[in-house]
């Protein structure tokens, strides 16, 4: 039997159609064999393809939220792969509603422009919690992998810092050291003393000597 579970944001609403794979053992409420998706997005085209297609949209889209998440946006995927994600320029004042996300799709039929969508915070939210949810719902055993999470790297922890603030010690460092030996030079130093001459000693006097 043909089962279908849908996932739905505010602006993003994902359909999963697919069947049970008995061999696997899977319930006949789970879909462990996909026959078909389709993303319907605000503004945007409904998309739909196969699984290599989804999970190309899984590998692209969430870990470039973990990215963005942690203060580092930076693009995902390669100009040959099929999904790719990637920031756009910080809008400017009072733009705040501008799309700052950019999604590019490429087909795979030949002499077919690739298709780019842009979304905004909100909708990048939403998208990603519906690719969430498939990949937590226990109804959907489809195999789905991503990318293994890895720490960011030394460079990417120190941009998330503004560069004032990564200034800011050091230049307060020096300022302290230059003040203290500026106070250092300007104190006179103590005035060394004479000390007295020391009196030649007495001759002492032999008591074998008689007096006269």
């Amino acid at each position: 039997m043909k089962l279908s579970y849908r996932f739905e944001q505010t602006s993003c609403r994902l359909r999963i159609d697919g069947l049970p794979d008995l061999s696997a053992g899977h319930g006949p409420e789970v879909i462990g064999i996909l026959s078909g998706w389709e993303m319907d997005l605000a503004g945007h085209p409904t998309l739909e393809g196969k699984r290599d297609h989804l999970q190309a949209l899984l590998a692209a889209v969430l870990p470039y939220a973990r990215h963005l998440v942690s203060s580092v946006p930076r693009p995902v995927g390669a100009a040959t792969d099929p999904v790719q994600m990637e920031p756009i320029a910080a809008p400017r004042a009072g733009l705040s509603n501008r799309p700052s996300h950019r999604l590019r799709l490429h087909s795979s039929q030949p002499d077919t422009q690739p298709l780019e969508l842009s979304f905004d915070d909100a909708e990048l939210a939403d998208l990603v919690r519906c690719l969430d949810q498939l990949r937590l719902d226990p109804r959907v055993q489809l195999g789905l992998t991503l990318p293994p999470d890895r720490p960011l790297l030394r460079r990417e922890i120190l941009e998330r810092v503004p560069k004032r603030q990564r200034l800011t010690a050091p230049a307060a460092g020096l300022v302290a050291l230059a003040i203290t030996a500026a106070i250092g030079l300007m104190v006179p130093l103590p005035r060394r003393t004479a000390s007295p001459a020391a009196s030649p000693p007495a001759s002492p006097t032999s008591p074998l000597t008689p007096p006269r």
